[in-house]
């Protein structure tokens, strides 16, 4: 089992992912855990206040370190004897990717990742050095916050743990080999006018195999030339 501890301020934005699909039924088979942790839980107001304004000034608000902190501890708590990382999903961080989701799912039976998400203008610096917590961006923009950032990593490192997709499927798709995947059909043979290629049609398996490799290799050099290199 890999499990995922989620740090959020927005549980009910895991409702339907953690309810839907392949993340479901990994749950149910006890392949997959996730627990999620309202960092309000941990604030010392009553009105629950996580955030407070940059010292040095500037636009919006910070999240505070100690109720960050003590989430932190009390997720700790829940990992027992597993091997722990924890993971801050940032725009700062190292770009997630195929390779990455790969050393994230190794070994699985025994890790587990604690995902905090952020909001505002993030959390205070000094939690990061504290827990020498590593940083993950899915991409070079911003989001409103670490929630569907988080949400990525679990599905994108998941469906890598061996038993949860059949493994035959995972081979060709995009970024298994350097390539982004060949372009896929089903019935009908024709739609609007639109023919399946014929030597998908012809069952000539090496045909079909050059003709699959050939149209991976265009679409790469179209859509993402610098995995060529």
């Amino acid at each position: 089992m890999i499990k995922f501890v989620v740090l959020t301020l927005f549980n009910d934005m895991f409702t339907s992912f953690l309810n839907t699909s392949i993340i479901k039924r990994s749950i149910e088979a006890g392949k997959l855990s996730v627990e999620l942790i309202d960092i309000r839980d941990f604030s010392g107001f009553k009105n629950k206040k996580v955030d407070d304004t940059p010292y040095g000034g500037g636009n919006g608000m910070v999240i505070s370190a100690e109720p960050v902190a003590k989430a932190i501890d009390f997720a700790l708590t829940l990992i027992k004897d597993l091997e722990c990382e924890i993971i801050y999903m940032s725009p700062r961080g190292n770009l997630l990717n195929y390779n990455m989701c790969k050393e994230f799912s190794d070994g699985c039976s025994n890790k587990a990742y604690i995902l905090i998400c952020g909001h505002y203008e993030g959390i205070d610096e000094r939690v990061l050095e504290e827990y020498n917590i590593k940083e993950v961006s899915i991409g070079d923009y911003v989001l409103t916050g670490g929630e569907i950032a988080a949400m990525v990593f679990i599905d994108s490192v998941t469906r890598l743990v061996p038993g949860i997709i059949t493994e035959g499927s995972l081979i060709d798709e995009s970024h298994t080999n350097k390539l982004l995947e060949y372009p896929q059909y089903t019935k009908p043979s024709v739609f609007r006018g639109r023919k399946v290629p014929e030597v998908l049609l012809s069952g000539h398996d090496k045909n079909i195999t050059e003709y699959r490799h050939k149209k991976s290799l265009e679409l790469t050099l179209k859509n993402r030339p610098d995995l060529l290199k």
